[in-house]
């Protein structure tokens, strides 16, 4: 187990260092900060580390076979109500265990916080049952991907424009840490128990369609409710003076955080034991595991959200107001990709994913592939928000064309890559994106005088959409080379005469 602990936290370690790396240069040459700052900045870093790896183990032990086995018990059964509604109540109740759901809930100061957290839940569990009915009947997943991202959009029309970029940041976050282990495997459990070809390919697409609902309910939120206009502050670094005040920072943000965590993660550890007592479905030494795991889970989540929260929200926020204030302002757009790319590979629900796509694929698709395809589409659409912080241009101008175009894609790719994308979309836009892409951008936005709420916003759903056009590109280059790869074997084969008289000529 301290083995398996270690592995994870290197691989932590391996994915966390470049940004940090990049931070580090940036202070000390375009922008200047305090050591103190810097010493905040790293100790986050170190917890961040530490706790994605510990959230790694504890998601793959507990949270894994939990959702497989709800799945799997849920498929068998042929009481359908009761079906849709044990999927809509797990949609919510791990929906509001979402750590990046409770940080961009903070961040959206015009909407209260329990307003915006129920209204996202009530959309996840409405569309994880609508995700169970889609895999139970067979219906196609770029069809019904692209009625309903036309509802969105049209939807978007009648909706506030300060409700549009919320709108699609909370599609993004609550497909984080928490969400997606269960997700993705309540989705191998549901297809799992069909047993048919397609099979497989329905395992992916649960998360994709998950991240929809809040779009949706979070669209009719502002159609309904008409909220005060609200007034953004900009970060402030409390005064540290020795390494004592770096501890006592973090020591005395940690109750906080893990209260946070332990009322999000107690219901679902309540969903399990209920589970386990109807359904008997694990062995004591599983049960065991899987309490660990939960243990795990909820140390990894404190350190996480501690580290990233205190350590790197603030300097985020530091950095994107010290490069809009300077003359060297555009250069947030070649920084914003550099930290893009490497940033993805942070997130630790897009580790899981890759996983388990590598898993479920036998290799096919690899993990090496799934970050490098991630990374560049993310690379992109942080350099794209910056562009929209400096210039202010609406998020129709980038989205409508973007979603188009990865929703034309659908049709013609492999239908296992269409899941993989749209999962990959929700699962990019995790907590490194709210707690530091986020500040960068609302720290830039409130530098140069823009607004917040249209400029700013927004970052989080560029992020989203950027992986179901890397990875669907992905597809479509692997479908060409494997359909010129099975022309080429029986010609070969087939024609040997034909090879000798063009040799001969």
């Amino acid at each position: 187990m301290n083995e398996k602990l270690k592995e994870k936290i290197r691989e932590a370690l391996s994915s966390v260092l470049p940004i940090s790396l990049i931070v580090l240069v940036l202070t000390m040459t375009l922008v200047p900060m305090e050591v103190s700052t810097v010493v905040l900045f790293m100790a986050g870093a170190v917890l961040l580390i530490v706790g994605m790896g510990f959230f790694q183990l504890g998601a793959e032990m507990a949270m894994t076979p939990l959702g497989q086995g709800v799945g799997g018990k849920l498929a068998k059964s042929k009481k359908m109500p009761l079906i849709v509604a044990m999927c809509f109540l797990m949609g919510a109740i791990i929906t509001i265990s979402e750590p990046d759901l409770q940080v961009l809930a903070n961040q959206v100061a015009a909407i209260p916080n329990r307003v915006l957290i129920w209204t996202v839940a009530a959309g996840v569990g409405v569309f994880t049952a609508v995700a169970f009915l889609r895999i139970r009947f067979k219906v196609s997943l770029s069809k019904m991907l692209t009625l309903v991202y036309i509802l969105v959009f049209v939807l978007s029309f009648f909706s506030p424009s300060s409700f549009t970029a919320v709108a699609f940041d909370s599609g993004g976050v609550t497909t984080g840490p928490m969400t997606v282990p269960f997700i993705m495997a309540l989705g191998v459990g549901l297809s799992a128990a069909r047993s048919d070809k397609g099979g497989t390919d329905d395992s992916f697409g649960m998360v994709a369609l998950c991240s929809v609902g809040p779009i949706l309910m979070v669209l009719l939120l502002g159609i309904f409710y008409h909220p005060t206009d609200a007034v953004y502050t900009s970060v402030e670094i409390p005064t540290l003076v020795t390494t004592h005040d770096v501890v006592y920072t973090f020591l005395s943000a940690i109750p906080q955080y893990a209260r946070e965590v332990l009322s999000s993660v107690l219901p679902v550890f309540g969903v399990f034991l209920l589970f386990q007592l109807i359904t008997r479905n694990y062995r004591k030494r599983q049960m065991l595991r899987m309490v660990i795991g939960f243990g795990y889970t909820i140390i990894g989540l404190i350190l996480f959200l501690t580290g990233v929260n205190v350590g790197f929200a603030p300097v985020g926020s530091l950095l994107g107001s010290g490069l809009a204030d300077s003359t060297f302002r555009w250069l947030l757009i070649p920084i914003g990709a550099l930290i893009g790319y490497f940033i993805v590979k942070a997130e630790p629900a897009v580790q899981v994913l890759n996983e388990q796509v590598e898993e479920l694929t036998g290799g096919t698709v690899s993990r090496q592939m799934m970050n490098t395809a991630m990374s560049i589409g993310v690379a992109c659409a942080v350099a794209l928000s910056m562009l929209r912080v400096l210039t202010g241009i609406s998020i129709y101008w980038i989205l409508i064309p973007g979603y188009a175009l990865a929703l034309v894609f659908s049709h013609f790719v492999p239908s296992m890559f269409v899941g993989i994308a749209f999962d990959s979309g929700g699962v990019a836009s995790g907590p490194m994106t709210s707690t530091f892409l986020l500040p960068l951008a609302m720290g830039a936005c409130t530098a140069i005088g823009g607004n917040v709420v249209t400029d700013a916003f927004g970052v989080i759903a560029l992020v989203a959409l950027a992986p179901l056009i890397a990875i669907q590109v992905m597809g479509l280059v692997y479908a060409h080379r494997t359909h010129a790869e099975q022309q080429a074997v029986p010609q070969f084969a087939g024609e040997p005469d034909e090879i000798i008289d063009l040799e001969e000529d």
